[in-house]
């Protein structure tokens, strides 16, 4: 059994257990939530923006990606809850002083500490680098750490000074548990936005309403009442024109001048009648002359002349 050699091999050289499982490396993993974007795997760069759930990106990305969504990228379960820019909130970040920069070491000749963070909290100074708990406010988007609001309990924002409630309170790159809590709140918080939409909408739909009905019943009234006035106006020149006709033909005597006046002088015209302005007589000469049926306003067929246009090529 020996080899070449004179070597003899071993058992874990010639059975095959099970596999070991692979371990990732915790600083690594902190490193691609806390220092690159979620969505492109690019490095974080102002300005940086976070979703409900607590997961950093890059403005940029966020905007290419909802621009179209139906170009092929990486990772797009993880931004499957973004449906439009309301629904990610820029955060107000703190630079981290010690922090150079990634132009100090560009040649790779010098030390590159990969536990500095490019932000810290401005409360407590920790860094945001994973190894402690932060929370950004969705009201104002400052960052914080979690010690520093445990710490300091307000209820007005420690860098800008808004007011907050314990609800706008947002984990970044929180656990499991984490996740499940604001995702759960996220959709709560969409419902009753609805919710609100849709009372809002039938709130003015119903003020709206209110008013064609009232001028509705208003013009039904206002027929109602035209139409029983002009029946009245009839019934009223229909009973004058009776009585007139009456007179007119009943047989005797005149007893009284007034009936003779009324016999007399012809009815004036009513309004609604069809009879022409130059037959009254009660209007002056100067009132009708006003109108076109006057015997001034018209022209013989000598007066009348043709519409003539005149073209460049007569001349």
């Amino acid at each position: 059994m020996g080899c070449d050699g004179g070597t003899i091999p071993k058992r874990h050289e010639l059975v095959k257990g099970p596999k070991k499982v692979e371990k990732v490396d915790k600083n690594a993993e902190l490193a691609a939530k806390w220092k690159y974007c979620a969505l492109s795997q690019e490095k974080l760069k102002r300005p940086v923006v976070a979703c409900e759930l607590g997961r950093l990106y890059n403005k940029d990305a966020i905007i290419e990606y909802l621009l179209d969504k139906s170009a092929e990228r990486p990772n797009t379960e993880v931004v499957a809850h973004i449906r439009g820019i309301k629904d990610v909130k820029e955060l107000n970040l703190t630079d981290n002083p010690a922090w150079e920069g990634e132009s100090r070491n560009i040649k790779g000749d010098c030390y590159e500490d990969m536990h500095c963070a490019m932000f810290i909290c401005p409360v407590v100074g920790l860094e945001m680098s994973g190894k402690h708990k932060f929370c950004y406010l969705q009201t104002c988007g400052c960052v914080f750490s979690e010690r520093a609001l445990k710490e300091v309990k307000t209820e007005i924002c420690h860098k800008c000074g808004d007011p907050f409630q314990e609800d706008d309170i947002v984990v970044l790159n929180g656990s499991k548990d984490n996740v499940e809590k604001l995702q759960k709140t996220m959709e709560e918080r969409r419902l009753k936005a609805k919710t609100a939409k849709k009372s809002k909408k039938s709130k003015d739909l119903k003020v709206t309403s209110k008013p064609q009905d009232s001028t509705g019943t208003r013009d039904v009234k206002g027929n109602c009442e035209t139409r029983n006035t002009s029946e009245t106006k009839s019934t009223l020149l229909n009973g004058e024109s009776s009585s007139v006709t009456h007179s007119e033909s009943a047989p005797g005597p005149s007893t009284s001048g007034e009936h003779s006046k009324m016999i007399k002088t012809p009815a004036e015209p009513l309004t609604g009648s069809k009879r022409s302005i130059q037959d009254m007589r009660d209007k002056s000469e100067t009132y009708k002359s006003l109108f076109t049926s006057h015997s001034s306003a018209k022209r013989t067929k000598d007066q009348i002349s043709n519409w003539v246009t005149h073209t460049p090529y007569h001349f």
